[in-house]
Parts: C-alpha cells; structure tokens; sequence
C-alpha cells in the first residue's frame, strides 16, 4: 500500500482527478491551456503574499500550483519526481550570491 505523503500517490489522485473529468478528451490537458491556469495560480499566490492572507490561504494556492504542475506532468508524459531529483542534484552544486539584500543561487557567469 502506498502512503498518502507519497509522490505516487499524490500522482495516481491527480490522475484519478484528471480521469473523472475527462481532461484528456475535453482540453483539459492541453498545455498552453495550462499554462494560463498555472499563471492564474502564481497570481494567486501572489495576492496572498502582498495581501497578507493567512498561512492556510497561501498554503492552500501553493497546493493548487503543485497538481496543476503533477497534472502538467501527466499531460506531457514526463516522470516529475525523476525531473525533480535530477535537478536538485544539478541545483545543490550551484553557488550563491547576495544580490540587492538577498540570496540567489542560479549558474553565474562570473
């Protein structure tokens, strides 16, 4: 049995979710189509932020963001949970700077 804290998991719901609503058949997986949703979704969170919402508001945009990026995945037919190792591993060699008070972490030129 998988737990519910598990990527599979969370995947197999979303795509349990996906099926009930026919997205594949009805647009819902189309990726430009998605993309506005996800850029709706930033807006959101967004607002949270500068609105000063509740942690559980924020929380609760941050999750909408995260299925429609596992049901980006879906659509696209590509492994997130593999992309995602594989990029921390990449990202965890990067160096940081300081830039206008803050931290970064991005591949520098200099």
């Amino acid at each position: 049995m998988t737990s519910q804290d598990s990527y599979s998991a969370m995947l197999a719901r979303v795509q349990q979710f996906h099926d009930k609503h026919q997205f594949k058949d009805k647009g819902g997986e189309d990726l430009h189509y998605r993309m506005t949703l996800m850029a709706e979704e930033l807006g959101e969170i967004a607002a949270c932020i500068s609105k000063g919402k509740s942690k559980d508001e924020l929380a609760e945009e941050c999750a909408d963001l995260l299925i429609l990026l596992m049901g980006t995945a879906i659509a696209a037919d590509f492994d997130l949970n593999h992309s995602f190792w594989k990029k921390m591993d990449k990202i965890m060699l990067r160096k940081s700077k300081m830039i206008a008070g803050k931290i970064r972490v991005s591949e520098f030129d200099s």
